[in-house]
């Protein structure tokens, strides 16, 4: 057994038990990384209690743990509540307790781990983008019914391509087909498949544009979900078909496009008509003008027998006849009409020849008489408004007469 010698002299300064605490409590609690800190974790126990949510995150590596809670009034902010076996990333701040001397880690915010993480980041992305109106029916543009030239998206060593390109050349051969090479897969995936859009936008030529990838795992198709990719999809100015992975995969760049064939072989299918499918749609079309146009000849036909027919009952010929006769009692009468009217003008007209004879005053001057006018060219009829001395002029029947009045003789009363 070992004795030490122990002089007061040398000993250092003596902390409290509280003492110590306190100073673990500043460093921890005044530590600017420990105020604010995410932390992953498996939630390894969980006890719900009416003053907040109690819950252990493990370490599923080391098997380290930490204490954490979730106040009662924090409760309703959290993204998702701690649940037994799931991975989360809780945001928090450490605080000390003296009185058990421990620690815990008080939780603003929870998100899922791993998986749910992405698939919560997928969920607030849609509903954003749904808001703003990408995803609605009323835009979806139709395809054009014969198209000539059609653009692919997809990466040249993809099985995807071949795909589409033999559907194609059996669906609809013949058809003008663009190529814009993109990377479909990886970080880099995403800009690369914008500008493989841009490209074609920028070309002109197309008419609807596929979009196109196998399958793959979740993670392999996580840049169709890009939102860069899906506002391309959505703001291309021709009509976009997706064919991405598996009957059962759905992106955000499908629910954008304007036509969602889900696989790259159904892509090609839907974006153009078959060639087969319209010789035999045009067959029939003819084969329904023959049949209408014959029935409408043979519903001719019958209407202008049945027509026939009943001429016939008419007997036209004696209904024309009759017409005729009355034609010719109507037109003697409008000869008669018109000459008595005709006499009775000409017996009036005659008359009143005559009486205008009587009013013409070159008739009354013709008998003897004479007109009188002052130099204003007014008729003189009374001695009253002729001076002497005044020039009057006299149109006699042949001839006229310039007189000077020598005296005038007014009416007497």
């Amino acid at each position: 057994m070992t004795n030490f010698d122990v002089n007061a002299a040398t000993l250092p300064v003596a902390l409290s038990v509280g003492g110590l605490v306190d100073y673990i409590k500043a460093v921890l609690e005044d530590d600017p990384t420990l105020r604010q800190v995410w932390v992953v974790g498996d939630v390894s126990s969980v006890n719900h209690h009416p003053k907040g949510l109690f819950f252990t995150l493990t370490d599923p590596d080391t098997g380290a743990a930490m204490s954490c809670v979730a106040w009662r009034s924090q409760q309703a902010r959290l993204t998702v509540l701690p649940a037994m076996g799931e991975q989360v990333i809780a945001l928090g701040t450490v605080k000390v307790y003296p009185q058990r001397s421990s620690y815990q880690l008080t939780v603003w915010q929870v998100l899922p781990g791993g998986d749910g993480l992405r698939a919560l980041r997928y969920r607030q992305l849609k509903q954003r983008l749904a808001a703003e109106g990408l995803f609605d029916a009323e835009f979806k543009r139709p395809l054009p019914a014969l198209p000539q030239t059609i653009a692919v998206v997809s990466s040249p060593q993809a099985a995807a391509w071949g795909d589409i390109q033999r559907s194609l050349g059996h669906h609809h051969p013949g058809l003008h087909i663009l190529f814009s090479p993109a990377t479909v897969q990886g970080d880099t995936a995403p800009a690369s498949i914008v500008a493989a859009i841009d490209r074609v936008a920028a070309d002109g030529r197309a008419e609807v544009l596929i979009l196109a990838r196998g399958g793959g795992a979740s993670e392999d198709l996580e840049c169709f979900d890009d939102e860069r990719v899906v506002r391309a999809v959505a703001n291309c100015p021709m009509p976009v078909v997706t064919g991405i992975g598996h009957q059962r995969d759905e992106s955000l760049a499908d629910l954008a496009a304007d036509l969602c064939a889900h696989t790259p072989t159904a892509a090609a299918i839907a974006a153009v008509p078959a060639l087969t499918d319209l010789v035999e749609a045009h067959q029939q079309r003819v084969d329904t003008v023959k049949a209408l146009v014959a029935e409408h000849l043979l519903d001719a036909q019958s209407d202008v027998q049945q027509l026939g027919q009943r001429l016939l009952l008419l007997r036209l010929d004696q209904r024309v006849a009759q017409q005729q006769v009355h034609l010719k009692q109507l037109q003697r009468r409008l000869v008669q009409g018109v000459q008595v009217e005709l006499r009775q003008a000409s017996d009036r007209t005659a008359a009143l020849r005559s009486h205008l004879m009587t009013l013409d005053p070159d008739t009354v001057v013709k008998r003897g008489y004479a007109l009188v006018r002052d130099d204003a060219e007014q008729l003189v009829t009374n001695a009253k408004t002729v001076v002497p001395g005044q020039t009057l002029q006299v149109q006699l029947a042949q001839g006229h007469l310039t007189v000077q009045v020598i005296e005038a003789h007014p009416p007497t009363a």
